[in-house]
C-alpha cells in the first residue's frame, strides 16, 4: 500500500509536466499560424492599417442597424479581400473619408443600404471613368433616375470587397447576376437553343453588353448581335425565301424561330432625315403628349387618329417627314428567348400570309423613349386597312403579302392604270390616225390655193 502511494505521488509531477508543455504547444502552434496568417496576408498586400480594419470587420457578426430598421452586415472576410482585385488598393482606397480615431465610436445615420451603393458610385468613377461612362448611357442607369429602387448599381454586381479580375471570375457570372432581376426571362433562354448549347452557351453580355446594356428593342440592336454570329443569314434564307431583303428588314428573328410566340405588327416612327428610329426627347414628350390626345378614349389608335397624329409630327418646320415603318416581332421579352432550332423555325408563307393572319390582330404604334426603351400606343388592326395608312405602311407592304384587300385593290388599280393608260392612249392615237392624216391633207390645200399676197401687191 505505502510503495502504491509512494509511486503515485511521484507520477503527479510527471504528468503535470506533461499538461503543461502541451499547453504550451498547443498555444505556440495558434501562434505560429498566426504569425503565417498575417505574413499570408502581407503578402497578398494587405497593409497594417488594412489589417488594423480587418480587426473589428473581419468579425462575421459585425452588423449596423439601418434607418430602415434592416440590417447591414459590415462583415469582410480578410482572405477574400486580400484575395480581390481592390486588395491591393487597401481600405483607405474606397474610404479615404474615414477618421481611424473616431471610426465606430461615433454614431453615423444611413437610412438604406442602397444609399449606401449611390453614395459611393462616385468612388468607383475614380478608377473606372469608361466604365461608369458607359452605366451612365445604358438603361440601367435611366431606371435609376427614374427613381427605380431596383435597377443594379454598382455593387448590386460587384461586391466590392470580394470583386475578381474578369479572368478569375467563374464561368456564367454576368448570367448568375442578370438572374436576380430577369428570371423569367433567364428561364425562357436556359430552355431555348442557346442555352442548350453546353460549354458553347451565350451569355447575357455576348448580346446585351455589361455595362452599357441598351433597350432590347431599339432600332436593329438584337438583329445586329444575331449577324455577328449568323453571318451567312442572308445567303441561307435566299435559298427558300422570297424577297429575302424585304422580309429581313421587316421581321425580327424571333418572330419566325421562336415559333409559339405571340406576334403582333409594331408601326415605329422613323425619322425621315436620319433613318433611324425617331426617339422622344428629354423635355419633349411628344409622344407622350400627342398619343393620348389621338386617342382620346383610349380604344386604340384609328386610322384617322394616327394620320392626324403623324401630321402633327412633321408641323412646326420638320425638314424631312417622320414616318412608320413596320415590324411583325414577338410581344414580350420572354417570347424573344424562346429561340428554337433552325428546324423548328416558321417557314409555312400561310402562317402570316393568309387572310386574317393572327399576326397582324394586334397592332401597335411606338417610338423610342429618351433612354431608349419604346413607349407605346395600341392601334386598331384598321390601320392597316385604310386609305389613310397607305404611306405609314408602304415599307411594310407588299402586293398580296399582307391580305389587306383594300391595299390590294388600290394598288392592282394603279398598276391597271400604269399600263392601261398608255395602251389606251395609243390605241386613240392609231384609231384617230386617218382623220387627223385628212385634216393635214385639207390643211395643205388651202394653204397652196391660197393667193400670195406679194403678186396681189
Amino acid at each position: 500500500m505505502t510503495r502504491s502511494r509512494t509511486l503515485s505521488a511521484a507520477a503527479r509531477p510527471s504528468c503535470r509536466t506533461s499538461f503543461i508543455l502541451a499547453t504550451m504547444a498547443v498555444i505556440a502552434f495558434f501562434m505560429l499560424s498566426m504569425i503565417a496568417h498575417a505574413a499570408d496576408d502581407k503578402d497578398r498586400g494587405l497593409s497594417d492599417e488594412d489589417m488594423a480594419c480587418l480587426k473589428c470587420h473581419a468579425k462575421p457578426d459585425l452588423e449596423k442597424t439601418l434607418g430602415n430598421g434592416k440590417k447591414l452586415s459590415l462583415y469582410i472576410g480578410t482572405k477574400t479581400f486580400a484575395g480581390s482585385v481592390h486588395g491591393k488598393e487597401g481600405c483607405e482606397g474606397c474610404h479615404a473619408e474615414i477618421d481611424a480615431k473616431t471610426h465606430g465610436k461615433e454614431k453615423t445615420s444611413l437610412e438604406s443600404k442602397r444609399e449606401l451603393s449611390l453614395s459611393m458610385m462616385e468612388t468607383c468613377r475614380d478608377c473606372h471613368k469608361k466604365t461608369v461612362k458607359q452605366y451612365e448611357d445604358s438603361v440601367h442607369a435611366a431606371l435609376v433616375q427614374e427613381g427605380s429602387k431596383k435597377a443594379p448599381l454598382c455593387s448590386d454586381c460587384h461586391d466590392p470587397h470580394a470583386t475578381q479580375s474578369s479572368k478569375d471570375a467563374p464561368a456564367h457570372t454576368d448570367t448568375v447576376i442578370c438572374q436576380k432581376c430577369h428570371e423569367s426571362i433567364d428561364k425562357a433562354y436556359t430552355a431555348s437553343v442557346h442555352g442548350q448549347a453546353g460549354d458553347d452557351a451565350l451569355v447575357c453580355a455576348d448580346c446585351h453588353h455589361t455595362h452599357n446594356v441598351k433597350a432590347a428593342s431599339l432600332g436593329d440592336n438584337m438583329k445586329k448581335e444575331c449577324i455577328s454570329c449568323h453571318r451567312d443569314t442572308a445567303t441561307t434564307h435566299a435559298t427558300w425565301l422570297p424577297n429575302t431583303q424585304r422580309h429581313l428588314e421587316a421581321i425580327s428573328c424571333p418572330a419566325c424561330h421562336s415559333p409559339g410566340a405571340k406576334r403582333r405588327v409594331n408601326l415605329r416612327l422613323y425619322d425621315g432625315m436620319t433613318q433611324q428610329q425617331a426617339s422622344d426627347k428629354v423635355g419633349v414628350p411628344q409622344f407622350i403628349k400627342l398619343a393620348p390626345g389621338a386617342d382620346a378614349n383610349a380604344a386604340g389608335l384609328d386610322s384617322r387618329a394616327l394620320w392626324s397624329m403623324l401630321q402633327d409630327f412633321n408641323r412646326d418646320g420638320a425638314k424631312e417627314k417622320t414616318v412608320l415603318r413596320g415590324r411583325l416581332e414577338v410581344r414580350t421579352g420572354i417570347e424573344a428567348h424562346q429561340l428554337a432550332k433552325k428546324e423548328q423555325a416558321l417557314k409555312d408563307c400561310d402562317t402570316c400570309h393568309r387572310e386574317g393572319a393572327e399576326s397582324f390582330q394586334s397592332v401597335t404604334i411606338s417610338i423610342a423613349g429618351p433612354d431608349g426603351r419604346p413607349l407605346r400606343r395600341d392601334a386598331g388592326k384598321g390601320v392597316l386597312n385604310s386609305i389613310e395608312s397607305i404611306e405609314s405602311v408602304s415599307g411594310f407592304y407588299a402586293l398580296g403579302s399582307t391580305r389587306i384587300k383594300l391595299l390590294d385593290t388600290l394598288l392592282a388599280l394603279t398598276v391597271a392604270a400604269g399600263i392601261l393608260l398608255p395602251g389606251a392612249h395609243l390605241t386613240a392615237k392609231w384609231l384617230s390616225r386617218r382623220a387627223r392624216d385628212k385634216h393635214e391633207a385639207v390643211k395643205d390645200s388651202s394653204e397652196t390655193s391660197r393667193p400670195d399676197s406679194d403678186m396681189l401687191n
